[in-house]
């Protein structure tokens, strides 16, 4: 009997091992991986970093394929993906990030969730959920603070002075307070040929996705959902990479949406990026283009929607990467000031040129076009450029802007933010806000722009449209007027500046003075306005525009 018995058990040994055998043997032939197959557990405890990446390098060496997540959810420190596999995440599965930081860092630049290190023909799909377990990096119950040393700007030079972003007007925006965390969620560094498409990537404690050094890559029908509160809690940073595609993508977080910059290897150029239906929300800029000693060219957004955010869309030069060629269309954007220590002041549109070390050399930044734009915001468009960097050649068109009032004016309104530069008297400062405030530019085209404000107006708001320090301006077809009507402010108001033209403009009711002029040379063109609303028609200095089919004109 007892032989009987052991030689049952030897059988049945025998069937379970030729079973195994012959479902590797399978998953072999087919290239696919169940992960349940190689000891991974679904369980919601277990720690699975070795075992998931035992299988992706198994799938790797025998040629790629694809690995597998059923229904489940795996814990997980670093995972490394490999050249010609494919993670996919099914519906109901979900890859947690481990709540210990020492489960991660390796085979990263980073301490990253998810790892692709030089690599090709790499993807992650499915409709599971990457989980990065942020909380748990976070104090929820505390506030991040700006320390004095570290401050990135100076009270004294904002209108608030010391009570600016003062813990007196709240605290419940944020930021909330990190520990030592992951960063970021998935990176993929110097790669070719990567696809994310379908997942869900959320609760992240940093950056979500970073790509760099890369080309030819695709993020296509995805959401990042985080908590807001979260600092750094970005959604895509495409950093020095060529030829990406970015559509059909949600995001909700505590920092910027979209981001394409110049961090990675200075010899690569950071070009040809697509972005197109998505929606954003985000406690920085929904857009933002710039930063780093890459240069930075062709990059096409359209059909945008971002809502809830601190800036909507923001192109910036603060190093020795230029920016040139970046076309944004057919977007509406919401934005609001929010308090806390966060980057922008509720401007829908932003471009700006500041160094942002001591040593910085800047480099250039042209060709930069908006139209067909509708927004609603606390605060004005603002394009700054630097003494030795003239921002080039700036299109806007066809843009309708109403500015509203904001709830926390008195607290935070009324001061342009520059962030980030060493020159702390432009970081935040103080000024008087217009619909378009210009300065330092060279070439700016303002078309069929729009302008309302909504009532009472903040005593700190003022002209409708704003340019000095300029050269070769046009204003065609603007409709508008000052912010008050009490007479302070002018629909446009020019200084220091030369060649302009001002044609087709329409004076809404209850302007004040149409057009003041303050050290302007070489004036154009003053055609065909309609300032007949206008209760003046120019400022003390006299015009020698050339004038016909103005109506209303003095």
């Amino acid at each position: 009997m007892f032989r009987i018995c052991n030689l049952a058990a030897a059988y049945f040994v025998l069937i379970l091992f030729t079973c195994i055998s012959a479902a590797g043997a399978a998953e072999s032939s087919t290239g696919t991986y169940n992960v349940l197959n190689h000891g991974v557990k679904g369980d919601g405890e277990t720690l699975n970093t070795r075992a998931i990446n035992t299988v992706i390098s198994e799938c790797s060496e025998s040629g790629g394929g694809t690995v597998i997540f059923p229904a489940g959810t795996y814990v997980s420190g670093t995972i490394v993906l490999k050249s010609n596999v494919t993670l996919h995440i099914g519906n109901g599965a979900v890859i947690k990030g481990s709540g210990n930081i020492d489960h991660y860092g390796a085979g990263g630049l980073m301490k990253a969730l998810i790892v692709i290190n030089d690599a090709e023909n790499v993807a992650i799909t499915g409709m599971g959920i990457i989980d990065a377990n942020g909380d748990a990096f976070m104090d929820m119950t505390k506030v991040k603070l700006v320390e004095p040393a570290s401050a990135d700007y100076d009270t004294k030079f904002t209108r608030q002075g010391a009570d600016y972003m003062s813990e007196k007007f709240g605290t419940e925006h944020g930021p909330v307070l990190p520990k030592d965390r992951p960063h970021p969620t998935l990176e993929i560094n110097n790669c070719t040929n990567f696809l994310l498409r379908d997942v869900t990537i959320k609760n992240t404690p940093a950056w979500a996705i970073r790509l760099i050094d890369s080309e030819y890559a695709d993020f296509i029908g995805f959401d990042i959902i985080n908590d807001p509160l979260i600092p750094n809690s970005d959604g895509i940073h495409c950093t020095s990479s060529r030829v990406v595609h970015i559509s059909d993508f949600h995001f909700e977080g505590g920092d910027d949406a979209i981001i394409v910059t110049g961090f990675g290897d200075p010899d690569k150029i950071a070009e040809n990026v697509t972005v197109s239906n998505c929606t954003l929300n985000s406690r920085s800029a929904g857009i933002r283009v710039g930063y780093g000693d890459s240069h930075i060219r062709n990059c096409v957004f359209e059909n945008l929607v971002i809502y809830g955010s601190n800036r909507g869309l923001g192109v910036f030069v603060r190093d020795s990467g230029s920016v040139e060629n970046i076309l944004f269309s057919n977007i509406t954007i919401k934005t609001g000031m929010y308090k806390g220590h966060w980057w922008g002041n509720a401007e829908p549109i932003h471009v700006s040129v500041a160094p942002q070390y001591k040593d910085t050399k800047l480099a250039h930044m042209k060709n930069i076009r908006f139209a067909n734009i509708v927004a609603e915001s606390e605060n004005g468009i603002v394009v700054h450029g630097w003494e030795n960097s003239i921002i080039e050649d700036v299109v806007f068109d066809n843009i309708k802007l109403r500015i509203t009032n904001s709830p926390i004016n008195d607290s935070y309104g009324g001061n342009i933010d520059l962030r980030p530069t060493h020159v702390m008297e432009r970081a935040v400062f103080k000024h008087d806000i217009p619909g378009i405030y210009c300065t330092l530019v060279d070439g700016i085209r303002i078309s069929d722009f729009q302008l309302e404000w909504e009532e009472p107006v903040h005593r700190f708001f003022s002209h409708g449209i704003e340019c000095e320090d300029f050269e070769n301006l046009v204003i065609d077809g603007f409709s508008g007027r000052q912010a008050h009507t009490s007479g302070t402010g002018s629909v446009i108001s020019l200084k220091n500046g030369k060649t302009a033209t001002i044609r087709n403009c329409f004076a809404a009711e209850r302007s004040g003075t149409f057009l003041t002029l303050s050290n302007v040379s070489d004036q154009r063109l003053f055609v065909n306005n309609d300032i007949g609303n206008a209760q003046k028609a120019f400022g003390s200095e006299a015009p020698a525009f050339k004038m016909s089919g103005n109506l209303g004109a003095e």
